[in-house]
């Protein structure tokens, strides 16, 4: 992502020094793996340059980086897969991504997005 889409580096050794260093969060968390699998909706961010990047897809169905602003790359948007009902019947929302929201609006609904 860092060499084929952003031109931030040129070469594979350039990208691991990139990393290594600590300056790319995904989702507001620092990752140095290099192979780290960023998805749909992640947010990327480079503290070096105040760039932040979210990750989505073009018509082709191709990721694209896609520039936010600082405050919209404080959210996480994420798309709701199952509502279900647990124990004592509270209800929670699966989304995309693996979370779980227990007490979800009653209106939410299978892939919504929150």
């Amino acid at each position: 992502m860092l060499r084929e889409r952003l031109k931030y580096a040129l070469t594979y050794r350039e990208v691991k020094m990139i990393v290594m260093q600590r300056l790319i969060k995904v989702d507001g968390k620092v990752r140095s793996d290099m192979f780290y699998p960023a998805g749909f909706m992640d947010v990327v961010q480079i503290e070096k340059t105040k760039e932040n990047f979210r990750l989505l897809y073009n018509t082709k169905g191709r990721f694209i980086l896609h520039k936010v602003v600082k405050e919209e790359a404080s959210y996480k948007l994420c798309r709701v897969k199952k509502v279900q009902r647990g124990p004592k019947g509270i209800p929670y929302a699966i989304t995309h991504d693996g979370r779980t929201i227990r007490y979800p609006d009653p209106e939410i609904k299978t892939n919504d997005t929150v």
